[in-house]
């Protein structure tokens, strides 16, 4: 696999007293598809969230692409290349699904052109991220629904649109938090279809899911979160076939 993409060292998160990550060390190469499963309150959205920054740990470090994100003064740069997509979508309600899609790729683009003391076209830039977000629409089907805002989609509709708005970011890592919890159950095969379309494109993929068949089918590498550690890490037919952790065990025994 190379060297680790994501590197956790002794990883620890509070919320005032409470602990809820205990000395997380885990690594984390590009192409995995690492799937995160686990009780509720046993820490996996945290960790995931911590992964990009967006909760600080209270201990421990965070290195991506060998860069320690804990103490880097250029966080953002980072965070371009790790798309997040979220359990409640997180669209703007008030642009249309076209602009929803270029709006950060279009400003990541003038920046760096900014940066770079290059002349400017903003109207050629967002005519570039307009015809590729109509290809990425084109992926999914949604075309047709350029124009249209938020509150016309269904809830099936809006993930893969987030989905599709972190891919026009180009991130190196996309990071699912949750991504069909949120929806009627004739909505999640549609979300997950498409995430599996990346994982078999090669996209690096951290997932935090209740979706066991998911996992079992897509995942690499599988990590179950208790109590705010990584009780087992392996692959699906160790964690799902032959699960040596006893609290693993009871937690399969109820979700399967």
């Amino acid at each position: 696999m190379g060297e680790p993409l994501i590197r956790t060292v002794d990883l620890c998160k509070s919320f005032g007293d409470a602990p809820v990550l205990d000395h997380i060390s885990a690594e984390i190469c590009e192409g995995e598809k690492v799937v995160i499963i686990g009780p509720s309150g046993s820490g996996k959205s945290t960790f995931l969230r911590c992964l990009n920054m967006l909760e600080t740990p209270t201990e421990g470090k965070i290195y991506f692409e060998g860069t320690e994100l804990t103490h880097t003064t250029k966080l953002d740069e980072h965070r371009k290349k790790m798309g997040m997509v979220f359990q409640h979508f997180n669209l703007f309600p008030h642009l249309t699904v076209l602009k929803n899609i270029t709006l950060a790729a279009v400003e990541a683009r003038l920046e760096a052109r900014r940066k770079q003391k290059l002349k400017i076209s903003k109207k050629e830039i967002v005519a570039q991220e307009n015809e590729r977000a109509m290809q990425l629409l084109g992926r999914i089907g949604l075309q047709d629904k350029a124009n249209a805002y938020p509150s016309t989609l269904s809830g099936g509709q809006k993930q893969r649109i987030a989905i599709v708005r972190s891919l026009a970011m180009n991130p190196k890592v996309m990071l699912f938090d949750e991504p069909t919890s949120a929806l009627d159950p004739e909505m999640v095969g549609e979300v997950l279809s498409l995430m599996k379309e990346l994982a078999d494109d090669g996209m690096t993929m951290i997932v935090v899911t209740h979706e066991m068949r998911f996992a079992r089918n897509v995942a690499t590498r599988v990590l179950f979160m208790d109590g705010g550690k990584i009780a087992a890490d392996g692959t699906p037919q160790q964690i799902f076939d032959a699960p040596e952790d006893e609290r693993l065990k009871v937690f399969l025994s109820k979700v399967l």
